[in-house]
């Protein structure tokens, strides 16, 4: 038997499972930066709770999916790991302090509710770390945005802060650029290093398993919008409002997922400015001083209409006119 299907008929060699063991490979940067950040910052204990944290949710979902499938008798699907991948970024977006439980919870609705219920990997309406990271942020807002332990000696209430968090109080903050571009500043275990992220995105677009269109349209367009919405030609202002927060994580490695984001080249383009567009505005005009989770999760489901408007017409065919047809 063979499996026949309508042309154009495309075929790859590399594997879902060899994709998202690039992907992992890719977070190892960021994912080490975080220990060895927080290990520095806190000691040792807060450098094995983290990496504790990422070991938990990373369990939580491999198990989440296995048991689904079990449950339910669907052919075992943890060998693509992808549940792996889901696991690392929704640790590497919650803080250092964030309880275990919760992780668990947050790990456990990333799989079964955003992923399996709908068929797994590929049918997926929304990237599942940040439908569970919204869950979350949603559920238990305290400990989301909690990014000092208590009694640590020397943190008030204006450096316990993250950089967005100040910017978006004062106008200003107290981080230097430098210090932002390399990580040593307040924030989720794997957004405060840009330099461990772009290494991993380079690694990505070396081996061409993400396309550029999407993370830079989308950090361009936010770039624009920013300036446009604020009223500011300070570069500086710019660039920290880049580096600080998930922008640079989100534009690489979750907004690119295959299953949530455009196939099609101006699709990818189109998808991009709705992004900058819808995170500016949230970072701007919202509540708290981060935005792209929810951007990016709002976007995914505009992406069947995106596709739609950008899918190329086949070549040759040219649509009758109604009277033509009569």
């Amino acid at each position: 038997m063979f499996n026949v299907s309508s042309n154009p008929h495309i075929k790859d060699r590399i594997t879902t499972q060899k994709v998202m063991l690039y992907v992992i490979i890719a977070l190892l940067p960021t994912t080490l930066f975080g220990v060895f950040n927080y290990t520095s910052m806190f000691g040792l204990q807060y450098g094995i709770k983290t990496i504790l944290l990422i070991v938990t949710c990373v369990t939580v979902c491999v198990l989440s999916e296995y048991l689904f499938n079990k449950a339910t008798k669907r052919p075992n699907t943890v060998g693509d790991l992808s549940a792996i991948v889901t696991g690392m970024i929704l640790a590497l977006n919650l803080p250092v302090t964030f309880p275990l439980w919760m992780a668990m919870v947050g790990s456990a609705f990333a799989i079964v509710v955003v992923k399996m219920i709908f068929g797994g990997l590929g049918q997926n309406f929304m990237n599942p770390a940040l439908g569970a990271r919204c869950f979350l942020v949603l559920s238990f807002a305290g400990p989301m945005n909690k990014f000092f332990p208590d009694g640590v000696s020397g943190v008030d209430a204006v450096t316990s802060a993250t950089p967005l968090t100040q910017i978006k109080q004062t106008g200003k903050t107290a981080t230097s650029l430098f210090d932002m571009f390399i990580g040593r500043h307040a924030g989720t275990i794997g957004e405060t290093s840009i330099c461990a992220l772009l290494i991993g995105a380079i690694f990505l677009l070396v081996t061409k398993i993400i396309d550029l269109r999407i993370p830079l349209t989308y950090i361009v367009t936010f770039a624009i919008f920013m300036m446009l919405f604020n009223k500011s030609t300070d570069m500086t202002y710019l660039a920290k409002e880049i580096c600080g927060g998930g922008l640079v994580f989100g534009a690489f490695f979750m907004a690119t997922d295959y299953s949530t984001s455009p196939i099609t080249k101006n699709g990818k383009i189109v998808y991009g400015i709705c992004l900058g567009l819808l995170t500016a505005i949230l970072r701007t005009f919202g509540s708290t001083a981060e935005g792209v989770s929810f951007a990016i999760i709002i976007c995914n489901l505009l992406v069947p209409i995106i596709e739609k408007i950008t899918f190329p017409k086949a070549f040759g065919i040219v649509k009758k006119s109604s009277k033509e047809g009569k």
